[in-house]
């Protein structure tokens, strides 16, 4: 029942993400108000990721509660909620659900919105979306899986480390939340003893706008329409003054700035491949073709540049380079020449041969191509489900979300790391005529993305909620399979990609198991 659960909801997100006509705040109001079953009070001591530690970025003593200034930010509150509208109402509600939840969902959009592979020029080549020039078209980012990953991996990470610092702060700082301060202050939101400064949501607010605009730059109005949304709503709700918000956007925003400078550095962007005009990742082709391999070769017509094939060598978040080349990358696929080969290649070839509906179910359902949250986004969606049952505070929210995006971008470095080492065809290559029943990635085919993000996925939730880690485990085999039954990868692909994503997964269990935290 816990997978139908699942199902169901899935599918309901992929409705409202492309429900492009709808607000944020006409939808998923059915989500229930953020009210945790634990404070996680002691949160300031957990482990950060970047900060060296909580109090690295200092804020200041807030003002008494009977000063003043303090006394006209309870007023504000108060002219606010004298004239409340329905749509104000809605707000309140719609962001009530949680900070990290809300700003997770905003970014699948942004992915969706952006996961679109650039048209072909005039002259049979492909233009490259740039950073540099965000609103040319292609516009920037084009949001493919593995760009996908490192965003929602940054941005959940910084708002885990900012969290921390939050909670560090406001028990240092002890400063009540206003409806404790003054009584005729109406509630719109579950009551909480957590002390309000510096504000947690503003604290994720303040990341968000950092991040998100390096990351979605075409974006940036929406992105401040959002934020300003969101502190309105905090204020609306009773459940922060101003200066609790301020405080907590200056502390969001000074710890993003030290992720964006790790982002800047990782070597993302020299993952395309391509420099001064030349295409330098013709040089796995032709490794391939020494070692006497059929070479991967677009499908595509007219040839497109293969995805990220640098995107192997983007530094990771949970462990090093080495261990990645030591200790996760698999050992080379069956030989193109060998008989296990063409045993699997036999296999896709009767699974395109041989529709069946429920197969076919599976490979829709899975399939997470083009204008969606990509398959990091869609076990981002599953997270989500189950995490609003568990009734988490904010800073555990954020920190199982960076446990599992940390997993997801490293599982993405590794698998194209393989995809490039070994630069193996695709079935259709092979054999032209096997039919795929999902669209077929532009890149090579050992190992695969979708298994590899899921292995990962299923280990890091499967810790994070032991009681439905076989739930977690059976979607992570669906998923996977779904790219056999859909015919665009061998069988050896899908069975070594849930491996390797297994094996990155442990390291985001590791981690879990010595940050502080608990579970």
């Amino acid at each position: 029942m816990k997978k139908i659960f699942f199902y169901i909801t899935i599918v309901m997100t992929a409705v409202i993400i492309h429900s492009c006509k709808k607000d944020l705040n006409e939808v998923n109001l059915f989500f229930p108000a953020l009210n945790p079953a634990k404070l996680d009070d002691n949160a300031g001591t957990w482990k950060p990721i970047l900060l060296n530690a909580p109090d690295e970025f200092a804020v200041a003593a807030p003002i008494a509660t009977n000063a003043p200034d303090y006394i006209a930010q309870i007023n504000e509150i108060k002219s606010w909620q004298n004239k409340l509208t329905a749509a104000e109402k809605n707000t309140v509600k719609y962001w009530s659900a949680g900070a990290v939840l809300r700003w997770n969902e905003i970014m699948r959009e942004l992915v969706a919105k952006h996961n679109l592979p650039p048209y072909q020029n005039a002259d049979g080549t492909y233009p490259v979306p740039s950073a540099a020039n965000p609103l040319a078209y292609p516009q920037f980012p084009f949001a493919n899986p593995p760009y996908a990953a490192r965003a929602y991996a940054y941005v959940s990470a910084a708002m885990y480390d900012a969290l921390v610092a939050a909670y560090h702060y406001k028990k240092l700082c002890n400063r009540p939340a206003p409806y404790k301060v003054d009584a005729t202050v109406n509630v719109l939101i579950p009551k909480s003893d957590l002390p309000s400064y510096p504000s947690e949501d503003a604290t994720v607010i303040g990341v968000a706008e950092e991040l998100l605009k390096l990351l979605f730059p075409g974006d940036q109005d929406f992105i401040q329409q959002k934020a300003a949304e969101h502190k309105n709503a905090r204020i609306i709700s009773g459940a922060n003054v101003r200066s609790d918000i301020d405080a907590g956007e200056a502390l969001g925003k000074a710890v993003a700035q030290k992720f964006v400078t790790r982002a800047r550095g990782d070597r993302a962007g020299a993952a395309v491949g391509i420099a001064n005009g030349v295409d330098l990742w013709k040089e796995f082709e032709t490794n391939a073709v020494t070692k006497d391999e059929i070479p991967w070769i677009s499908q595509e017509f007219p040839k497109r540049p293969p995805m990220l094939p640098y995107f192997g060598r983007v530094k990771t978040f949970l462990f090093d380079s080495l261990t990645m080349v030591t200790q996760i990358r698999p050992a080379a696929p069956p030989s193109t020449k060998s008989d296990q080969f063409k045993k699997e290649l036999e296999e896709v070839k009767y699974y395109s041969d041989n529709y069946d509906r429920e197969r076919f179910r599976i490979v829709s359902f899975w399939a997470d191509g083009v204008n969606t949250p990509t398959p990091p986004g869609h076990w981002n969606a599953i997270a989500a489900e189950a995490f609003v049952k568990q009734n988490f505070s904010e800073v555990r929210w954020a920190r199982n979300m960076a446990l599992l995006n940390m997993a997801m971008m490293d599982a993405a470095i590794v698998c194209w790391d393989a995809k490039y080492t070994y630069f193996n065809p695709r079935p259709s290559q092979v054999d032209p005529s096997i039919k795929t029943y999902t669209g077929l990635p532009n890149f090579p085919s050992y190992i695969s993305g979708h298994s590899t993000f899921s292995g990962a996925a299923a280990t890091i939730l499967g810790y994070i909620l032991s009681s439905s880690a076989t739930d977690f485990t059976n979607m992570a085999k669906e998923a996977s399979v779904s790219r056999l039954y859909g015919a665009i990868h061998y069988r050896s692909d899908i069975e070594v990609g849930l491996v390797v994503g297994n094996k990155v997964g442990t390291y985001a269990v590791q981690r879990a198991s010595t940050d502080g935290a608990g579970n």
